[in-house]
This record gives structure tokens, C-alpha cells and sequence, in this order.
């Protein structure tokens, strides 16, 4: 009698358990022994080894002894050689400081001697003037030319600089003649001062003791004035012979004059204008002669 098949028997399979107490352990272990343990024994091991330290054998200290007799001897030379040098270089240096001295006092030899002659040339030139042709005019135009020193009555304007010499805004004569809007006293605001005197009368004009004539240039180098390539310093007198009171007048009337009072009610540039007696400029520090003569046009047949 066939019965049923009988199933294959079940067989129990233990269960895996976790074990806590293995990781705890470790991570004890990690806890109590930091890494430094680790190093330690590496580097006794490396020691024990012959890896590191001073070399073991005799042909190896003999080439570091070598190589530190070398280093040595190599410092010992040079400082041998930069001892025997130090007093080559010092007179080297003496010896070149002198001839900077001596050229030096050449040169300053050569500019007194370039101002002798200069002052030489403008004296002959002046006397030229005096002497020229002209009639009752040579003393006008020895005048007019700077040749001579003047004296007479006249005006004295002193222009200066603003105190506070600081940007200002809004519109005015400078903006459109190209300059900064500084409390500063630029060359183009002397040339229309001067400019504006020569047109209401003066007969000489001096900036800061440096005659004008009508060669004269007033140009600017930065913020500094030059007046025939000499530089002047704030403040700037101006000397101009003439009638006193008129050329006064007529100057404050004109545009120059105007402009000048805008500077100072705009920019505060200081101005100081008076009616003086008898001034006195020297004459120009080198006037250039020059002559010409009428130009006729040959008639046409």
C-alpha cells in the first residue's frame, strides 16, 4: 500500500547573532592606542634597520667629512676674497665720488661763465639800442625794448593764490579757457593781466623783478608759472609804469580787469591793487637786436 511521501525533515539553521562586545573592543583599543605608538615603531624599526641617522659605514662618513671640509673651505675663500676686495672697492668708490666733485665744479665753472657772457651780450645789446639810429626815439624805444632800467609813477597789483586752493564748481572763465576750477594762479590768468595792463596804458611791465618786453613768453611747467622760461613763486607782483591813477582805472574797466575780479569773487584769489608814485624795473635780462627794413614792391609795367 503506497502511502503518501513524506516530506524531507526540516532542519534548524542557529540564528547569526551580532557580538557588540567585538566592536567594542576595537574601537577601545583605537581609543588607548593613539597612532603616535605607530610612528614610534616605525621609526625604531627603521633605526634598527640602518635606514636613517648618520651613515654606517666608513666609506660613507669619509664622504660626508669630505663634502663638509669642502663647504668650508669654500666659505673660508670667500671671505678671504671679499676681505682683500673690501678696500679695492672703497677706493674705487673714493676715486669715483671724486670725480663726480670735480665735474661737478666744471660744470658750476661753466654756467658762471655762460652768465658773464650772457650779461656781457645783453649790455652791448642794450648799448647798441642807445646808440642806434632813430632820432628823438632811441630813448623810447630803448624803453619799449627793456634795454634800460625805469622808474616813474605807476601801479602795483600783487595776484596770489586762494588759502584753501581747492576744487570749486559752477562756470566761469576757466572752464572755457581749459584750466581746472583750483584756487591756483595759472599762466594764462597772468598773461591776461599783463596782456590787459599793456592795453590800458602801462609804458614797462615787471612780474616778481623779471622786466617784460614785447618778446616776453608766460607759459606754465606743471603748477609753476615761468616768465621767459624762469620760474616764478606766488605771490606775483606786477610793476607797470604809467600814468597812476588812470592806468588803475582803465585796467579795472577793462575785460582783463574784470576777468581778474571774477577770480577772486569765484576762486578767492587774492588781489591787492594801488596807485604808487615812483616805481623802479630793472631792465631785461637779455634783449634780442634785431633790425628791418621797409619792403618796396618793384612797379609793374
Amino acid at each position: 500500500m503506497c502511502g503518501m511521501p513524506q516530506p524531507p525533515p526540516v532542519r534548524s539553521t542557529p540564528a547569526r547573532v551580532s557580538r557588540p562586545d567585538a566592536s567594542m573592543s576595537l574601537l577601545t583599543n583605537v581609543m588607548d592606542h593613539s597612532l603616535d605608538d605607530g610612528y614610534a615603531e616605525a621609526a625604531a624599526r627603521k633605526e634598527s634597520e640602518g635606514a636613517g641617522g648618520l651613515p654606517k659605514t666608513l666609506r660613507a662618513k669619509l664622504g660626508l667629512a669630505g663634502g663638509l671640509v669642502l663647504a668650508a673651505l669654500v666659505v673660508t675663500v670667500g671671505a678671504a676674497q671679499a676681505r682683500i676686495s673690501a678696500p679695492v672697492v672703497a677706493k674705487e668708490r673714493e676715486e669715483l665720488v671724486d670725480r663726480v666733485d670735480a665735474e661737478t665744479k666744471a660744470a658750476d665753472e661753466l654756467e658762471r661763465t655762460v652768465d658773464r657772457l650772457r650779461d656781457d651780450v645783453s649790455a652791448r645789446q642794450r648799448e647798441a639800442l642807445k646808440h642806434s639810429g632813430g632820432g628823438g626815439q632811441a630813448d623810447l624805444v630803448s624803453v619799449l625794448s627793456g634795454a634800460v632800467e625805469v622808474h616813474g609813477p605807476g601801479i602795483k597789483l600783487v595776484v596770489n593764490d586762494a588759502k584753501e586752493a581747492s576744487t570749486g564748481g559752477g562756470d566761469g572763465p576757466r572752464e572755457t579757457s581749459g584750466f581746472s576750477d583750483t584756487g591756483r594762479v595759472r599762466d594764462r590768468d597772468m598773461q591776461k593781466v599783463v596782456n590787459g595792463l599793456w592795453a590800458s596804458g602801462a609804458e614797462a611791465v615787471s612780474i616778481n623783478g623779471q622786466r617784460l618786453t614785447a618778446l616776453s613768453a608766460i607759459r606754465a611747467a606743471g603748477d609753476a608759472i615761468l616768465v621767459d622760461n624762469k620760474p616764478l613763486v606766488p605771490p606775483y607782483t606786477v610793476l607797470a609804469v604809467g600814468d597812476g591813477k588812470n592806468l588803475s582805472t582803465r585796467f579795472q574797466n577793462s575785460a582783463d580787469g574784470v576777468y581778474l575780479s571774477v577770480l577772486q569773487e569765484d576762486y578767492g584769489i587774492r588781489t591787492a591793487l594801488s596807485v604808487k608814485d615812483d616805481v623802479r624795473l630793472p631792465a631785461a635780462p637779455s634783449v634780442i637786436v634785431r633790425t628791418a627794413e621797409p619792403r618796396t614792391e618793384k612797379g609793374t609795367s
